[in-house]
């Protein structure tokens, strides 16, 4: 990104915002509700155009619905009576975008067999291919979805929320689990998230914004109490305990964003 300017009528949500990011860098983006945290991933995902500047993926312009791109959404469960299985979900990775019963190709539908099993292996997931999807727990279900988001074999993993509701320790898998892919296939990898404290072993980098500002640097350079107080104009304390961060003042959200 160069420039990078995003706005609604008057509101503008970020502006001259550079970010440039290495093949098999983990960032994570971080503030409060409103902040354009996930109109950010839009913009990647070729959903949003941005008011100013210029984006690049590989060199490229960014297009919706781009096979260089995985997209892990917020964890939400799925209605019970859903019928889909686990393979199914991961294989709409692949084919979801696809209108109308053309028949594939014998040689198409073994890759796109092979495609959906590699992308199973990669999170451990095998045993959720039969499995139905609207009786599965949060931390089964999205493995499936990060599976699904890597089924094409992205360059780039997008992750809007990740670990929202799941419990500690699928919490801590779930973060594993994206680590894992940045590690295996030099994936980069962008996570929107409240929480910061499950992922914080593997970020490199703080992407984080509130109000118009930003700071970007790594975990030690962002996540202190001088520049927190400066995004924020306000007295905001950051105290380290316990291998994470909490983050308290009268202009931290109660929602917690730092937990």
């Amino acid at each position: 990104m160069t420039g990078a300017r995003l706005a609604f009528g008057e509101r503008t949500l970020w502006d001259h915002l550079d970010l440039s990011v290495s093949a098999g860098e983990f960032i994570a983006v971080l503030g409060p509700n409103g902040s354009g945290k996930t109109s950010l991933l839009k913009v990647l995902l070729g959903q949003l155009p941005l008011s100013g500047g210029a984006v690049l993926v590989d060199g490229r312009p960014v297009t919706a619905g781009s096979d260089r791109i995985g997209y892990v959404p917020q964890h939400r469960p799925i209605d019970r009576d859903v019928m889909l299985r686990g393979r199914d979900l991961v294989r709409l990775g692949v084919d979801g975008r696809r209108w109308g019963p053309a028949p594939l190709r014998s040689a198409e539908r073994a890759r796109r067999r092979v495609a959906v099993q590699r992308a199973l292996r990669q999170v451990n997931g095998e045993h959720l291919a039969d499995a139905r999807v609207g009786v599965l727990s949060g931390g089964a279900l999205q493995r499936l979805r990060i599976a699904q988001a890597l089924v094409s074999d992205p360059t780039l993993l997008l992750c809007d929320e990740p670990l929202l509701t799941l419990d500690p320790a699928n919490a801590k898998l779930v973060s594993a689990l994206i680590d894992r892919r940045r590690r295996d296939a030099a994936t980069t990898v962008i996570v929107v998230t409240h929480e910061v404290n499950p992922i914080l072993p593997y970020v490199d980098r703080v992407l984080y914004l509130v109000d118009g500002r930003f700071g970007i640097g790594t975990v030690e350079q962002v996540m202190t109490t001088e520049t927190l107080s400066a995004l924020y104009r306000a007295d905001i304390e950051v105290v380290k305990a316990g291998g994470g961060y909490v983050v308290v003042g009268e202009a931290a959200p109660g929602d917690g964003y730092l937990r």
